[in-house]
Formats: structure tokens, C-alpha cells, sequence
């Protein structure tokens, strides 16, 4: 695998698309500006909301809607390829989405979508988590040729499911955004 410089955008997602597209748009110009071919972004970086069913008012369709569109320009106008964090989008459930990883190319194409497979349970105090209300689960573990490698595709707490990894045979560069409170970190 050749040289590639690789940057990982780390952002606090608030629970409004547009501001989070804007920070989105001005830290993969920065990454691009700097020199990087490849970023990706966090868990959630579109929407963090204060509630889980959150996400659901944002769903889009897969292939169109604003937060997709985005993506792509993003990837097209700084010719990087770009790891989209994770994208709600719409499943057969209307109670639910899945929580997708999209991946775009330098030309601004969707190359891969993976769908988040382990979704996360957690109860601490007044803390308290279940994706699998508003979340789908996926089934199918992804990795993808790029002109960097074979890529392989997670999402967050999928970490702790080493058959995930092992079903996707060699990878050259795993990808796992992720999205933690405070709380949920120290898990």
C-alpha cells in the first residue's frame, strides 16, 4: 500500500443538521487543504440529538437527500475520498432507520454502504441508550477496494465483535466512527 495522508475529523454534533454540515464542510477543507486524500467522520456527525427517535425526522431515502448530497460534494470539490460518518437512512420499519456508512469516492460517487450490524444498550443513572428502538441493525460486514487499499467498514460499537473483522477477511485500513458521551466512554 502506497503513502496516503488520512484525517480524522473529530466534531461535538449538535442537534441541528445545518450547523453540523457547515463544521463538516469547513474541517474536511481544512484536511484537504492540508494534504489529505482520505477523511472520515465521526458517528453521528449530521445529528446528535437529545433524543434517540431524533434521527428519524432527518432519515433519508437512500441515494438522496441533503445530508448524501453533501457527502458527495464534499468528496467531489476537494477530490478526496470521504468516509461519511453515519447517515440515517430509511428502512421498511418507519419506527426505525438504519445508521449508515457511506463511502465516496474523489468524483463525488457512493462506493460503498454499510450498514451498523451491533447496536448499543446501555442504562447508568439518568443515562440511558437503545438503538435498537429507533435503529435497524445491518447485516452484512463491508470492505471495499480504494486506491489506498482494501478498506474495511464498522461503526462504533461493532468494535466489541471481532467476527465482524474476521468475516471481511485481509484489510488494509479499518474504519470504525464512533460517537461517545462522557458517560458511554468510560463503558
Amino acid at each position: 500500500m502506497a503513502r496516503v495522508r488520512i484525517a480524522a475529523v473529530q466534531m461535538v454534533s449538535a442537534p441541528e443538521v445545518a450547523p453540523n454540515l457547515e463544521a463538516a464542510r469547513r474541517l474536511v477543507a481544512q484536511a484537504a487543504d492540508a494534504g489529505a486524500q482520505l477523511v472520515a467522520l465521526p458517528e453521528y456527525f449530521c445529528v446528535l440529538g437529545r433524543h434517540e427517535s431524533d434521527k428519524l425526522r432527518l432519515r433519508e431515502r437512500d441515494g438522496a437527500g441533503p445530508i448524501q448530497d453533501a457527502l458527495a460534494g464534499m468528496a467531489q470539490r476537494h477530490r478526496l475520498w470521504l468516509v461519511g460518518g453515519t447517515v440515517p437512512i430509511a428502512c421498511a420499519d418507519p419506527a426505525r432507520v438504519r445508521s449508515a456508512c457511506l463511502v465516496y469516492d474523489s468524483a463525488g460517487r457512493r462506493v460503498a454502504r454499510y450498514d451498523k450490524m451491533h447496536l448499543f444498550t446501555f442504562h447508568a443513572g439518568a443515562e440511558r441508550y437503545d438503538e435498537t428502538r429507533t435503529i435497524e441493525p445491518g447485516d452484512s460486514p463491508i470492505a471495499l477496494e480504494s486506491p489506498f487499499g482494501r478498506l474495511g467498514l464498522s461503526v462504533c460499537y461493532d468494535l466489541r465483535f471481532p467476527e465482524l473483522y474476521r468475516r471481511c477477511g485481509n484489510v488494509d485500513l479499518w474504519f470504525v466512527p464512533s460517537a461517545f458521551t462522557a458517560v458511554t466512554g468510560a463503558a
